[in-house]
């Protein structure tokens, strides 16, 4: 017996495997070293471009990590540190990949069905967003203030807010680390954004695999994160690319995926009943707001979170990606309350011809970080992706490349 279910294990990794390439037929990748960070296009027949999105490595002290448009850990770290002015306490733990024959199912007696609707609370308020004090963009000013770019960085990207990124797998680490980061934020009374970003099988197990060891573990990972919200606001991009991208899973294991995703939102809002929890929901050029909408609504979205997000490391227009975000929150329906944060980091100019993806020629920086957009049911304008963080072409993937930055800042 023991030698059939064996075989059987070795099938249906075979079988996952095929589904995986299949999906990923349609992508084009790029893959470098330096902490990890991949940029991928893909396109899949009648859904436009997908997205390139390079993705930091948690290695040291929280700091605003990179992101292309499609999942990819960066050289940059996220959330290392549980005193941000050490970086080499705490160290993450490398991400582990999944091994294909231990999937996980639903936890057993854990629910899998979404309950009543919860009444989301009110957008995030006036308060302004929390810049992190570490960033590769930080160290560059820091260290050339007689470089003549050093104004047009400092001032249009040094000086401006962005995400914080916990992309590696640490239990007993993670909680210290979130802590770091939202207390120093409500201390300056500024709103912090976070980005969980460990679900296993993250990128389809490509270039940016890693995450939890399975989604029982995972679990118990974003209840470590939770630990560490606090009780002041803050903004929470829970898991990018997790539901746009989960086409490569079989039924069973996305059904697994989208019940792990809702009890983090539970987990998250239980935890810190001020923090706004929003959930994937790709961009204005990859799938139809209804296909949208529907995964959004069997990963829980309606009850467990506050809205979605959109264009993580991409550059569609906002305007666009408002228009976008307010057809799949239509198809989605639930509490009228809920919003959309969209990635204007790069999205200044458009997105660029052809589908380019890694570091296009002729971006901008798109609209400043804020939770004052004056467009419904858009709750804030955030930059995920930290602008200046090359995707491979440029500079090294990951890394803070100031001829970028500065062909960024200046619209180049």
């Amino acid at each position: 017996m023991s030698g059939l279910r064996a075989q059987r294990r070795i099938e249906r990794a075979e079988r996952r495997r095929a589904k995986r390439r299949n999906v990923m037929a349609f992508a084009a990748s790029a893959v470098v070293a330096v902490g990890t960070v991949t940029g991928v296009l893909s396109a899949a027949a009648g859904e436009g471009d997908h997205r390139n999105s390079a993705r930091p490595q948690t290695s040291r002290t929280p700091v605003p990590g990179p992101l292309p448009a499609r999942p990819s850990p960066s050289a940059t770290p996220s959330a290392q540190a549980s005193v941000p002015a050490s970086r080499t306490a705490a160290p993450a733990r490398p991400s582990l990949s999944r091994p294909a024959s231990k999937r996980a199912e639903p936890s057993p007696g854990r629910p899998t069905r979404e309950p009543s609707a919860r009444t989301p609370s009110s957008p995030p308020g006036a308060a302004a967003l929390y810049r992190h004090p570490e960033s590769q963009v930080l160290d560059w000013v820091r260290a050339n203030r007689d470089d003549p770019r050093h104004p047009l960085i400092k001032n249009r990207i040094a000086d401006q807010p962005a995400a914080v990124w916990f992309a590696a797998y640490n239990p007993g680490a993670v909680t210290a680390q979130v802590r770091s980061v939202t207390s120093a934020a409500a201390t300056a009374g500024r709103i912090p954004v976070l980005v969980p970003y460990a679900i296993p099988d993250r990128d389809c197990g490509g270039a940016s695999q890693g995450g939890a060891p399975d989604l029982a573990a995972y679990d118990d990972w974003i209840g470590d994160f939770a630990a560490g919200l606090g009780g002041g606001e803050v903004i929470v991009i829970l898991e990018p690319d997790s539901i746009a991208l989960s086409d490569c899973l079989s039924d069973g294991e996305r059904q697994a995926r989208f019940a792990s995703l809702a009890r983090a939102g539970r987990t998250l809002h239980a935890a810190n009943p001020r923090a706004k929890v929003y959930f994937d929901a790709g961009h204005s050029g990859w799938h139809p707001a209804g296909k949208q909408a529907a995964a959004l609504r069997a990963a829980g979205a309606r009850s467990n979170s506050d809205g979605i997000f959109t264009n993580v490391s991409n550059f569609h227009r906002t305007a666009d990606e408002a228009a976008y975000a307010r057809r799949v929150l239509a198809a989605l329906g639930g509490p009228a309350g809920l919003g959309a944060v969209i990635d204007t980091s790069r999205n200044g100019n458009g997105p660029p011809a052809g589908g380019q993806w890694c570091d296009p020629a002729g971006r901008a920086l798109g609209r400043a970080p804020t939770t004052r957009t004056g467009e419904a049911r858009v709750d804030a304008y955030l930059w995920i992706k930290l602008p200046g963080e090359s995707d491979g072409c440029k500079g090294a993937a990951g890394t803070f490349t100031p001829d970028y930055a500065y062909q960024l800042a200046g619209g180049d």
